[in-house]
């Protein structure tokens, strides 16, 4: 059959189950937008910037298990998409970006937007697949589909020449059939091995990762078997229910309490699931695991990339950890431990609570106010910085796919776009997104796009006039921070300059009621900010750790070198 290459990609978009893309039209791809027009199954979301265009599709992918699907026109929309498509990279978020080519068929030099664009995302893509013939649009599309969801997930780049969309061109099958895709299965000796190094064990501490979210239960009935207390990553963070009596924290060693660090140092044995021992996921290898360590991961490649393995088993870890189980005898429930667990997690949060700064906003008080106002399934999305890092430790979680934050790549601005990307995809739960004011001047005119399409998010604003973790390293390091106090502005402006409604709370008290309201507002599909005089004057336990590992790694003369300097400077005010 004839069809024009822009209908054979929307067929093989709503064939996917794809319900969004994310981009702004351009010169090249207007055959694409027409034909998006035509569907009754995706709608195309104009953006304000590219960046927050793969950001939007990230948002869509973590929070419903699918494929954010993005729209870019050549050269310019390629580079301005980059820092998400490089988020989402680092992070094993499955994307398919529709990459607009220039035209092929020509024989110009010099066209608009021309560049190798290819080679410019090519690092940071798990796939490049140039369309080489029209009539491989609609099978090349799904096959990057399925390719973004396979193993360790990725984004992958599909260029299509811009006279594919334009042009009529014999289509190839109207179907495409998939091949199975089967969970990769555990070696069977490797699982035998891994089940005898922790049944050996005095006592196993499990480490699980993003990488385990498709293994909730699978990990849960593990972790019951074994009577082991269950760290995950930050990305992790939902993996393992955060109510269970087995928590135990958003990461270990010297970014988690005292009371972890205790049990962490009990552990013989760690199981570690779906993790890759990343820089900011282990702040800043924080942590030495037990010599008896079993790492799981369908992805051989990260074995022993940073930290050696007793045993290691390459494969899908639902199923690893289900033939784990079916090898392990169970363990009598240890009680002491779980007390441990409930009194250090009942110390914390009361250190949390007390009183900080006065005039300003504790992270404690509005917290509790998200956890005893939203619904029980909603979902967060922050930013690099203090506002990741106060939500790992203060948010109790339940399931995956529920707190979205830039860890990896870590890029600023991720918050805002993220969310109003997770409200399209899930329109009747409550979220959240939370931005420091810093990173709300990177992608916060995005809610132009939310008050557009109808997505009440609601964006907390962390206000305190700095880029807050940035500041608080200075200091600490320095004593003094530098460049990183921000011009003042009002952000009640910029709500009505994005058709947003406003709140605002600079105290405990008014916390509270103004999230109240602020939910009321965006469950009816207004999107709001809310601006909070946060107090950032204790710092995170995550914070702590990443200083104190950090100096301590440093050579004993640029310590002391360190140490006087900060000290002079605090003596000469």
């Amino acid at each position: 059959m004839s069809e024009s290459g822009a209908r054979a990609v929307v067929r093989a978009l709503e064939d996917e189950g794809a319900t969004f893309t994310f981009g702004i039209p351009g010169t090249h791809n207007i055959e694409l937008y027409d034909a998006l027009a035509a569907s009754a199954r995706v709608t195309p979301v104009l953006v304000t910037d590219e960046q927050a265009a793969s950001f939007m599709a990230d948002g869509v992918a973590r929070s419903s298990g699918g494929v954010g699907v993005v729209n870019l026109v050549p050269g310019a929309g390629m580079t301005h998409a980059l820092s998400g498509i490089a988020e989402a990279f680092m992070d094993g978020i499955p994307l398919v970006v529709l990459a607009c080519g220039i035209r092929t068929d020509t024989g110009r030099a010099y066209q608009l937007h021309a560049i190798d664009q290819l080679a410019v995302v090519r690092p940071v893509a798990k796939a490049v697949v140039p369309v080489r013939e029209a009539r491989e649009l609609y099978a090349t599309v799904r096959r990057a589909f399925a390719l973004a969801r396979a193993g360790t997930p990725g984004p992958v780049v599909v260029e299509v020449p811009a006279e594919f969309y334009l042009l009529r061109h014999e289509s190839g099958s109207p179907v495409w059939e998939p091949e199975p895709a089967a969970a990769a299965a555990p070696d069977p000796d490797a699982v035998g091995r891994a089940a005898g190094l922790l049944a050996g064990a005095r006592r196993v501490l499990v480490y699980a990762g993003y990488g385990a979210r498709g293994a909730a239960g699978e990990l849960l009935r593990l972790a019951e078997r074994l009577g082991a207390p269950v760290a995950t990553t930050i990305q992790g963070k939902g993996v393992f229910p955060e109510s269970h009596a087995l928590f135990l924290w958003n990461g270990l060693g010297r970014s988690a309490p005292a009371f972890v660090r205790e049990i962490e140092g009990r552990c013989d044995a760690m199981l570690a699931v779906g993790c890759r021992f990343s820089e900011v996921g282990t702040a800043s290898w924080g942590f030495e695991p037990p010599g008896a360590l079993v790492h799981i991961d369908i992805n051989p490649e990260v074995f022993g990339r940073n930290l050696p393995a007793a045993v290691t088993v390459a494969a899908d870890a639902a199923a690893a950890l289900a033939a784990l189980a079916g090898r392990l005898p169970e363990r009598v429930r240890d009680g002491g431990l779980e007390r441990a667990i409930a009194d250090g997690h009942r110390a914390v949060r009361e250190a949390q609570r007390r009183p900080g700064e006065p005039g300003r906003v504790g992270p404690a008080a509005l917290f509790d106010a998200l956890q005893s106002l939203c619904g029980a399934d909603a979902i967060f999305s922050a930013d690099s910085g203090n506002g990741t890092f106060l939500a790992m430790e203060h948010l109790r979680l339940e399931a995956p796919g529920r707190f979205l934050a830039p860890v990896d790549y870590s890029c600023m601005g991720y918050a805002v776009p993220a969310a109003i990307g997770a409200k399209l995809a899930n329109p009747g739960r409550d979220v959240v997104a939370l931005a420091g004011d810093g990173a709300l001047l990177m992608t916060g005119l995005e809610l132009l796009t939310a008050a557009a399409y109808g997505a009440g998010v609601v964006v907390v604003v962390l206000r305190d006039g700095e880029l807050a973790q940035i500041a608080q390293f200075q200091r600490t390091t320095l004593n003094r921070a530098t460049a990183s106090k921000l011009a003042p502005y009002s952000t009640a402006s910029l709500a009505a300059a994005t058709n947003c409604e406003y709140a605002a709370a600079a105290s405990d008290a008014e916390v509270r009621p103004a999230l109240a309201r602020a939910l009321e507002i965006a469950r009816s599909g207004r999107p709001v900010m809310l601006e909070v005089a946060i107090d950032y004057s204790r710092k995170t336990f995550f914070t702590r750790g990443v200083v104190a590992t950090t100096f301590r790694r440093l050579p004993f003369a640029d310590r002391l070198r360190l140490l006087g300097r900060a000290v002079a400077r605090r003596l000469g005010g």
